[in-house]
């Protein structure tokens, strides 16, 4: 039920003609990469919080990634970000003819260890979906979702009962989901998890590595 590929999506993927969803955690703005990597340098919680190790993405990468998968997928489009790159997600989805929602937060509490002001304790999912009738009948999804930081071999990776969660509210079982960002496997064993199929991606082959051997096993700790 998955289909792990290795190298960038702009070429792997390139045999995808249409999808179901396309549900993604791509990386974040240059601001949260480069915050996130100084606060590695003088915080006490190195264990943690490592550094990033993966290129941020651009406003214009924003813009070519939807512009590439709005005419594929015949559904939900999902897409996790910092507040820095949601509204260029949300005009990218509107520019794509798409129906856009607002930014639902997903709150994930880290400690603050070092600093002034306050922490950031949420990302944001964007979300949009053709504009057809057929949605009306999907019914009312979650405002917002709860999470808790993963201790993982990639940065940034999110929970697996996270992913499942959503996977359930913008799929249905026997879709097919793409993942272009596939990080450390966590949507394609979700989507596996809840009876869809995912055809997912990694650049990087130490990050490839590591969603193979996860989904080689099955199984990885739930910490939703």
């Amino acid at each position: 039920m998955i289909d792990l590929r290795l190298g960038r999506w702009q070429d792997t993927l390139a045999d995808v003609t249409t999808c179901d969803a396309v549900i993604c955690d791509p990386p974040y703005s240059a601001r949260t990469h480069e915050g996130s990597d100084a606060g590695v340098k003088r915080t006490s919680d190195g264990g943690y919080r490592q550094e990033i190790g993966y290129a941020w993405l651009t406003p214009d990468n924003v813009r070519a990634f939807v512009a590439a998968w709005a005419p594929r997928c015949t559904g939900w489009m999902c897409a996790m970000t910092d507040d820095v790159l949601s509204p260029v997600w949300r005009s990218a989805f509107a520019d794509a003819g798409r129906y856009d929602f607002a930014p639902v937060p997903i709150l994930q509490h880290r400690v603050r260890m070092s600093g002034d002001g306050p922490g950031s304790g949420a990302v944001y999912m964007l979300v949009s979906r053709p504009r057809e009738a057929r949605f009306m009948g999907w019914g009312s999804l979650p405002c917002w979702y709860m999470s808790h930081p993963e201790k993982g071999e990639v940065m940034g990776a999110k929970p697996l009962g996270l992913m499942r969660a959503i996977v359930r509210d913008y799929s249905r079982p026997g879709d097919l989901i793409v993942d272009p960002f596939c990080g450390s496997g966590t949507t394609a064993l979700a989507a596996a998890s809840e009876g869809r199929r995912c055809i997912t991606s990694e650049e990087l082959p130490a990050h490839h590595e590591i969603a193979r051997k996860r989904i080689a096993r099955g199984y990885t700790p739930d910490l939703f």
